[in-house]
């Protein structure tokens, strides 16, 4: 299994290179050269897996043998998941209304990006241990990005993970999830800035390519495939879960609604649809709508400004991962994509070709949410269900609530099964739930935050953060 660029302007990598990268050396992403179609009866076979089972069935298809043999990576998944709460890893709550929450946060940060994070750190530690190497990991993160890669790699000694948070613009919890971690190996920056922001130094830090080289630089933002892979297991949970019986002459439908916010989550749900899993997928945004115009009007361009609102993990501007749902829709056109990331980069506006724009919409559904419909979804989840959203997942419950639960599909006459894809506990929201008028439920390691420690470096507007960054990274490596 080989690994090219969007871009197509750097040689082709295998699963290590692509999981100790950032962007592209040419700034593209990374995508397995080759997407494989999964038969019917393997799809039959895997219905009755667990969910660990089907990350295992799953990446044993991107990460060959030869790198890391199958029973390690078996045993590799196993100790991933071992800190889970929940005896299945993940859980699909069925409520009123034909509502179907899959329940993607029962990790350490009560975040969906434990999932993939809790694998890949495993899978980092295989490397560096076999190779006695030394790296340092860039994150930017918009909430829940950051403690969870930092729980993923805190106290290994052959890592460094530099984080940068926007100040006063995650939730009070998701800031302590990383401000409280005093490890020697962890480097909290909180910056005066928003998402997009604070993308921007680290874009800067790996385009360097002779520093991220030196410096042995890598990400553990939703810019690494390793993410995405892990990722594809949700759709094929899901789908297994939803959907009525495998047994019929065409396999039934099922339709996955996924809060999106830099886009790794909808990649690896396109993904899963390329394999052949028959999913009709619907990406629902806030008032940040970059996704939804794209889908809608093929406008994948900037608005003024960011808002800020309540599902703040989401509040983005610039979706990269768009750019590989791009790439597979074109038929793995690389000079399309450079072609067209490149014009994106420079105006901060691009109008889609007309007909990827029509395989665009034809692949995703779409829909924006107002903080009144997410504050709506939260309260009418509530009080049908005794069920707490968190206002990510609230998203996708408006989306549920304004459609009808199930729909007609034409090609064989019968209701599609819908899942919602719930990415956070409402746990770490307490904001959003007084706003909808609602008690926090909060459990006591989360509590407990509140009275720990803390230790960030600030970031101020005016400063160069990237200089910042590269000062504090060449004097961590001075201990090597």
């Amino acid at each position: 299994m080989e690994y090219v660029s969007t871009r197509g302007g750097t040689g082709a990598v295998d699963f290590e290179g692509a999981l100790f990268s950032g962007y592209a050396p040419d700034g593209g992403l990374f995508m397995p050269r080759r997407i494989p179609s999964l038969p019917r009866d393997t799809l039959q076979r895997w219905s009755s897996l667990s969910y660990p089972e089907l990350v295992k069935e799953l990446c044993s298809l991107f990460v060959p043998a030869e790198l890391v043999p199958r029973n390690v990576l078996n045993e590799l998944i196993d100790k991933a998941f071992s800190r889970f709460r929940h005896k299945n890893v993940v859980h699909l709550s069925r409520l009123k209304d034909g509502l179907n929450i899959l329940e993607l946060w029962h990790g350490v940060t009560y975040a969906f990006k434990d999932l993939s994070l809790s694998c890949t750190g495993q899978f980092l530690q295989y490397f560096l241990e076999k190779k006695q190497k030394h790296v340092n990991i860039l994150v930017g993160t918009s909430g829940d990005t950051g403690s969870s890669a930092i729980e993923s790699v805190r106290g290994q000694k052959n890592v460094d993970i530099f984080v940068l948070l926007p100040k006063g613009l995650c939730t009070q919890i998701q800031e302590l999830q990383m401000t409280t971690v005093i490890e020697d190996n962890v480097h909290v920056f909180a910056a005066h800035g928003n998402s997009d922001e604070i993308d921007e130094p680290i874009k800067e830090l790996f385009a360097d390519v002779d520093f991220a080289g030196k410096y042995n630089l890598m990400s553990l933002n939703s810019v690494n495939w390793s993410r995405i892979m892990v990722q594809i297991a949700h759709y094929f949970y899901a789908y297994f879960q939803c959907a009525p019986s495998l047994g019929t002459t065409q396999l039934p439908m099922v339709e996955i609604v996924v809060p999106t916010g830099a886009g790794g989550n909808i990649t690896a749900g396109c993904i899963a649809q390329k394999m052949g899993l028959p999913i009709r997928l619907v990406t629902v945004v806030n008032s940040n709508d970059i996704i939804h115009r794209t889908v809608q009007h093929g406008d994948f361009s900037l608005a003024e400004t960011v808002k800020a609102t309540l599902a703040s993990a989401m509040d983005i501007q610039e979706p990269y991962n768009v750019e590989r749902i791009l790439w597979l829709l074109s038929g793995s056109d690389s000079l399309l994509i450079k072609t067209l990331m490149e014009q994106f980069n420079i105006s901060k506006r691009l109008k889609l070709p007309e007909d990827l724009h029509k395989k665009l919409s034809e692949t995703l559904g779409s829909c924006s949410a107002s903080d009144r419909d997410i504050v709506g979804a939260m309260r009418r989840c509530w009080e049908e269900n005794q069920y707490l959203l968190c206002p990510h997942s609230a998203v996708a419950a408006h989306y549920h609530y304004s459609q009808p639960h199930s729909f007609l599909c034409l090609s064989f006459l019968s209701s599609i099964p819908r899942c919602c894809l719930a990415p956070a506990s409402a746990a770490k929201f307490q904001d959003a739930l007084l706003r909808a008028g609602l008690a926090p439920q909060i459990p006591p390691e989360i509590s407990a935050l509140t009275a720990m420690e803390t230790r960030s470096t600030p970031l101020e507007r005016g400063q160069d953060w990237a200089q910042v960054l590269r000062g504090r990274i060449e004097a961590v490596a001075q201990r090597w």
